[in-house]
């Protein structure tokens, strides 16, 4: 049970002065808490380290080098390379995402010393004075001191959608959402006391990006684990009964030699650092990457989801005309004097914005009461005493059904401009209820810039078979008119407030239609979770608070890097320069890491089977095990160590195609039984041969080369020069091995000179089954994909 936050005063008017802010400090009251982006650097070393299949391979050594056979202990030598390389590429990459994310951290604004001042949301002190307006996440759990149409979405932590209006004396809680308006509460609890600080310690649930590699890998190296655990009884007591020379570190090198062939040691360092380059690629492009997973979710999307403000358009809007409805009604000098006065809001929105850089207010217009804008609502109101009550909004939800202005409004709204109605009300405002009688009185119409690498961006996403939604807030026909510009088949633009609000209701709309217009931010999340319900993989982009509920819920949430607060906080990506073109760069790095990592999962479980089926055949045969350690690093760094590592990191632009680990295991399977069964007869054969036991396990070597560089060579494709150069090298390097009489003998091995046809005739026919198995393979998943 945790002990109760102090109580603390009203607030003063002017907020918290220095020295008080710096005895909060002092007693901890701070909204820090112990949370971070990444691992730190002892967890970035003992999650190197110290892991399953290091502590086996330590074991392995240990048992080797009490034989006193130094030499077959290389494993582990390459081990700590390993590790090195995985822990320095980490921390490079965790300090430069580190640096890259404070940089980027949401900040607050809080009243102090009776001005008001920016600081990063942990430097929020119990009692400060917090300013909230649209768009803000709510950095602590505080009481409201003053409201102007403060309206909060608390279904982050409560579930509810709908905006919960706030007035003075009433809770806000930490983690949730300003939609409109604008307020001030005095913090009541912060850091660990904090409503959703407690929530989430309580339940721990965090929203993590779904990754295929990370799952397919985790549940491949269980599989391993229990198969190590399981053959190891077998292996020793084979070993030990296949004893030819009655020294008992034969059977211990020989039994080690075959655990070190069943551990995918380099399997899982590569993923990881694979994703660590990724990111710190991206970020070199202006783009953040919030979770790592993100950057191979992206590859797998199969339809974006786009807001149009911001992410189709610049997001700057500016005024364009001014279509005044009946000038012997109302003049156009009062509705100008209005619409300035309107835009005189202590917290104007876009629109506000674009129109008061026209327009000025007049004298006598004294502003009395207000209603927020709200993209739930979609207007927004001030009254000025004598001079009434003016209304500013989409003309859909202020235009009665039968209204003859909505011909006028469509004809506006299909040239891309975007449409607001200005009414005029006499009396006073009724709170949020619109008056019965207003009174038209003007059309004005804001223009928004095309961004200019829009049109290309998603003819790339076309092109790679992505579907494209434009889901708006806007008129459903200016919506039109922005994405046909763009280059997309808009078809029909729907209204969405004809539609429902949960994923049924709108499943059959967003399986057909391509644009939509007034969208309610409920709606949004609704689209995602519909369109997640037909088994598709979702991205979400957008700039505005309005956005941030539906790219919680998206697979991969794209966040502008000007936008809100709390719509950054949801994203797994941030495109730090709000450049919608970056999203092709994420998608070819997402390619390329689930690409290349399925080349390397493939050498290393081809490997993993063909050392586990030797184990079995040579148990059953009651032979001793074909390798020595040293051998099997030999094959290993040639054919898979050093190659996976070129491999890992290379271009790759292959599409994305569901399936990773039925794939790698159609392939490694089978390509390491027919591995498997060539070492064997190779070895086998040259038992028959009566061949010294070390021409015996360089007949075997010799088979595994052969057939574990063809399984490269196939894994490899297509071609290109460094690819090739890297193939020659690694059969150069196995050559060299055998050839060079110290390198020969370093690692053992004794060139069987009446056999050694025999063994690269078996070598050649394995990778011959190897050729057949990858092109049947091959064929099979392509089939499997249509």
């Amino acid at each position: 049970m945790t002990d109760a936050p102090p109580v603390v005063d009203d607030p003063p008017p002017l907020g918290l002065t220095s020295p008080e802010v710096a005895e909060r400090v002092a007693k901890g009251q701070t909204n820090a808490v112990d949370e971070r982006t990444s691992r730190t650097v002892e967890e970035i070393v003992r999650a190197n380290v110290f892991t399953r299949f290091n502590a086996i391979l330590a074991v392995l050594a240990v048992a080797v080098l009490a034989t006193g056979r130094f030499g077959d202990a290389l494993f582990a030598l390459v081990l700590v390379i390993n590790a090195i390389i995985g822990i320095g590429q980490e921390v490079r990459a965790k300090r430069t995402l580190d640096r890259l994310a404070v940089l980027n951290a949401p900040t607050a604004a809080v009243i102090r010393d009776g001005a008001e001042t920016d600081l990063a949301i942990a430097d929020v002190v119990l009692g400060d004075l917090v300013v909230v307006r649209t768009g803000d996440q709510v950095p602590a759990d505080g009481i409201v001191a003053h409201s102007v149409g403060l309206e909060i979405n608390e279904s982050a932590l409560t579930g509810e959608s709908d905006p919960v209006a706030k007035q003075e004396g009433d809770t806000v809680l930490s983690g949730t959402i300003v939609v409109a308006g604008r307020g001030r509460f005095q913090a009541t609890a912060v850091g660990a006391d904090a409503y959703a600080r407690k929530l989430a310690a309580e339940v721990k649930v965090f929203k993590r990006t779904r990754s295929e590699i990370e799952v397919s890998i985790d549940f491949l190296l269980r599989i391993i684990t229990w198969a190590i655990v399981g053959v190891t009884p077998l292996l020793l007591w084979s070993q030990f009964h296949t004893n030819e020379s009655g020294d008992w570190r034969d059977p211990i090198t020989g039994s080690v030699a075959a655990l070190v062939g069943m551990v995918p040691e380099g399997l899982v360092l590569l993923t990881s650092v694979a994703f660590l380059l990724a990111a710190l690629a991206l970020t070199k492009r202006q783009v953040l990457v919030q979770e790592l997973p993100a950057v191979e979710g992206l590859a797998r999307v199969d339809v974006v989801c786009l807001d149009k403000t911001g992410t189709l358009t610049v997001g700057d809007i500016v005024f364009d005309a001014l279509h005044v409805v009946d000038p012997a009604a109302i003049s156009e000098a009062t509705v100008a004097e209005a619409l300035g006065a309107l835009a005189d809001a202590p917290d104007p929105n876009a629109s506000l914005a674009a129109i008061g850089g026209v327009y000025l207010p007049g004298d006598g217009w004294d502003r009395d009461g207000d209603v927020a804008f709200s993209s739930g609502r979609k207007w927004s109101a001030a009254s000025f005493g004598a001079r009434g009550s003016w209304f500013l909004g989409a003309p859909e939800v202020l235009l009665a059904d039968d209204d003859p202005l909505r011909e006028q409004v469509g004809e506006l709204a299909s040239t891309g401009r975007r449409v607001l109605l200005v009414q005029h009300h006499d009396g006073p405002l009724q709170g949020e209820v619109l008056p019965a009688d207003r009174t038209s009185a003007a059309l004005c119409t804001l223009a928004e810039q095309v961004r200019p690498d829009a049109a290309e961006t998603l003819a790339f996403f076309a092109e790679q078979g992505v579907d494209i939604k434009v889901i708006s807030g806007d008129n459903p026909t200016t919506v039109g008119a922005i994405a046909t510009e763009v280059g997309i088949d808009v078809g029909t633009p729907v209204d969405a407030r004809t539609l429902g609000d949960t994923a049924e209701d709108l499943a059959e709309a967003v399986a057909t239609t391509t644009v939509f217009g007034r969208v309610s931010p409920k709606q949004k999340q609704a689209m995602v979770r519909a369109l997640q319900d037909e088994g598709h993989v979702v991205a979400m982009t957008g700039d505005g608070v309005n956005d941030a509920l539906a790219l919680k819920d998206a697979d991969i949430g794209v966040a502008m890097g000007n936008g809100a607060p709390a719509t950054r906080a949801a994203a797994q990506l941030v495109l730090l320069d709000g450049q919608f073109s970056r999203l092709p760069t994420v998608l070819a790095e997402g390619r390329r890491v689930i690409g290349n990592i399925e080349r390397v999962a493939s050498l290393f479980i081809s490997k993993n089977t063909y050392a586990f089926l030797l184990i079995l055949l040579v148990s059953i045969a009651r032979l001793p095990y074909p390798f020595s350690p040293r051998h099997l690093t030999l094959i290993s760094s040639v054919t898979i160590g050093i190659p996976a590592f070129a491999l890992a990191f290379a271009p790759n632009t292959a599409r994305y195609r569901p399936g990773f680990l039925r794939r790698v295991l159609s392939f490694a399977i089978p390509a390491g039984t027919i591995s498997a069964l060539a070492i064997f007869s190779s070895y086998l054969l040259a038992d028959a041969e009566n061949l010294t036991k070390i021409e015996r396990q360089t007949a075997a070597t010799i088979a595994a080369l052969c057939v574990s560089l063809w399984i490269l060579a196939v894994l490899a494709r297509p071609y290109d020069r460094w690819k090739l150069a890297l193939l020659w090298a690694m059969a150069g390097i196995a050559v060299a091995a055998i050839a060079i009489p110290p390198v020969r003998d370093f690692f053992q091995l004794s060139i069987p000179t009446t056999f050694l046809p025999q063994a690269l005739a078996i070598g050649a026919a394995g990778a011959v089954g190897i050729e057949i198995t990858y092109r049947v393979s091959s064929r099979w998943s392509d089939r499997a994909q249509r």
